[in-house]
């Protein structure tokens, strides 16, 4: 089912989201060769906590019901997303790394991602987190009401398929509010015209999960991290978007992270 959220409910799911833009923000400045992907996690479990917020998916349960053990997602390379965080992985230049943010606050959820690059990254690398982006900023041009799901989705995959890259498609974007995965499921790919109507009140997150090379997938024994079955390297983008008569209300920035690193 989905649910459609008062103005007021909007804005709840604002201050929320505006949490996790802070903390990724706060994590980008502490990306660099060296850092393990577990003092992020830490870091950003103080810094939620401490204005307020609960980490949504510390304790997030699986498919088989094993709850994720972390505050944040840390995919790096060829993992595309949930990359548990772990005091043995350290971060080396040339590195990208996915983090994945999830906030309750007032009791609504807030939710985002951003893939950076670690140092000095391939040209080719580059490249791909450049079109996801873009890929992500285009789905949510057709997040507008009278437009469906489907629109999202092949403005997504356009865009990244004809740059030669895959489209990963059992995990996907999805609604959002009181729980952190809500009716419609939003896939990354998907035919103009076809899919749930977008209506006002709707809000989903929108997050392109696109792949360097194949966009086949091998899931890890741990049960959470998913990577590239052809080893290339994956990028993650995310916003949270509020459904508008207009342009979609992006309820999630990015301008913390681009303070940082001075886009």
């Amino acid at each position: 089912m989905i649910f459609l959220k008062t103005e007021e409910e909007i804005e709840f799911l604002r201050e929320s989201n505006l949490l996790v833009s802070k903390t990724l923000g706060y994590v980008a400045s502490l990306i660099k060769p060296g850092v393990t992907t577990l003092e992020l996690d830490k870091s950003a479990e103080t810094y939620i906590r401490d204005h307020g917020g609960v980490p949504t998916f510390k304790g997030y349960p699986n498919n088989f019901g094993t709850p994720f053990p972390a505050t944040l997602c840390t995919s790096i390379n060829d993992q595309i997303v949930h990359g548990i965080p772990s005091g043995a992985v350290t971060l080396k230049e040339g590195d990208i790394i996915s983090v994945d943010c999830g906030v309750r606050l007032n009791g609504f959820c807030g939710d985002s991602a951003y893939t950076f690059g670690v140092g000095e990254i391939n040209s080719n690398v580059k490249h791909l987190l450049k079109v996801t982006k873009q890929a992500l900023l285009e789905g949510i041009d057709n997040a507008v009401v009278g437009k469906r799901i489907g629109d999202i989705g092949f403005a997504i995959q356009s865009l990244c398929e004809n740059s030669g890259y895959g489209v990963v498609r059992e995990f996907v974007g999805h609604g959002i509010g009181r729980n952190m995965h809500e009716d419609p499921q939003v896939p990354n790919y998907g035919r103009k015209g076809y899919g749930p109507l977008l209506k006002t009140g709707m809000c989903i997150a929108i997050e392109p999960m696109i792949t360097l090379g194949s966009r086949l997938i091998i899931m890890e024994r741990d049960g959470w991290t998913v990577r590239t079955k052809d080893c290339s390297y994956s990028a993650h983008f995310e916003h949270t978007v509020a459904i508008t008569n207009k342009e979609a209300d992006v309820l999630s920035t990015f301008d913390y992270i681009d303070e940082v690193l001075r886009i």
